[in-house]
């Protein structure tokens, strides 16, 4: 099982128009190169997905949602977890990706796939047990309303499980070492480790914080090259040759490992 999940959107920078989102995710390209990075040099060899799935506490017979599903790695290979489950609905803003996740998943009978808005979830109150939103509050552009929708469609004991990154971890860390480049920590954010419980907490009367401790100890730096000029929060370097931000990220080695730190969780609220 790979170490980091399709679904994640790792360390974005402020987007707020849907229409920049649907840009963003179109297609898995970008967010398929910032998979990769977590796959090769995480120092936590469980993996942030499996991590995330061993928090979950999913009764036989449950009927789940996942918002912002993305390419639906979280699903491959659980077959198990799958088949437990009544129904599960993967959905996302994007159509690419809600179509990349069938590919990936497959076809299943208990599983329906649909492009879906948070912010207007067309489901009755109360339809469902399980609600997973990892990697994508930030992007929405109303979180309180989501959030109401998600606490609207939850059944009373249900449980809604949200993973997110905090405000320390590798955009804070890439800010100070190109800042000559005039790249800032413009990280996105509107919901975080650091601010995720008090969003939360308006919404739902029980609200747990978990943290993930790991790190990354990157031994090739080309890799960290092509992860730094997919985000969209890189936008100063356009014009910067890949050979100098290389220098600049072998100057920061130690020993030929770069060391970036991560800062990554998951909140369970009901």
């Amino acid at each position: 099982m790979k170490q980091i999940q399709g679904w994640r959107r790792f360390g974005m920078s402020k987007i707020n128009d849907t229409s920049v989102v649907k840009q963003q995710y179109a297609t898995a390209n970008n967010l398929s190169t910032r998979i990769s990075i977590h796959d090769k040099y995480s120092t936590n060899k469980m993996g942030f997905g499996n991590w995330i799935v061993s928090n979950y506490s999913i009764d036989k017979g449950a009927r789940v949602l996942e918002l912002g599903c993305g390419t639906g790695d979280m699903w491959k290979g659980r077959d198990t977890l799958i088949c437990d489950c009544s129904q599960i609905i993967l959905s996302d803003f994007s159509d690419g990706m809600v179509s990349t996740a069938k590919e990936m998943v497959g076809n299943y009978n208990n599983i329906e796939y649909r492009v879906l808005d948070i912010q207007d979830i067309p489901y009755e109150d109360d339809s469902f047990d399980i609600i997973i939103a990892n990697m994508m509050l930030y992007h929405v552009p109303d979180i309180a309303k989501g959030l109401s929708e998600v606490r609207r469609v939850l059944k009373k004991g249900g449980v809604f499980y949200c993973a997110t990154y905090g405000e320390h971890g590798i955009i804070e860390y890439l800010s100070k070492i190109l800042s000559e480049y005039g790249v800032k920590d413009n990280i996105n954010k509107n919901f975080t480790l650091q601010n995720g419980y008090e969003i939360l907490n308006k919404i739902f009367s029980n609200v747990e914080k978990k943290e993930y401790i790991d790190s990354l100890e990157v031994t090739n730096v080309d890799d960290m090259v092509e992860y730094i000029y997919s985000l969209s929060s890189m936008t100063s370097l356009s014009s910067v040759p890949k050979q100098a931000i290389k220098e600049i990220l072998i100057q920061n080695t130690s020993d030929g490992i770069l060391n970036v730190p991560k800062e990554y969780g998951l909140f369970i609220s009901y």
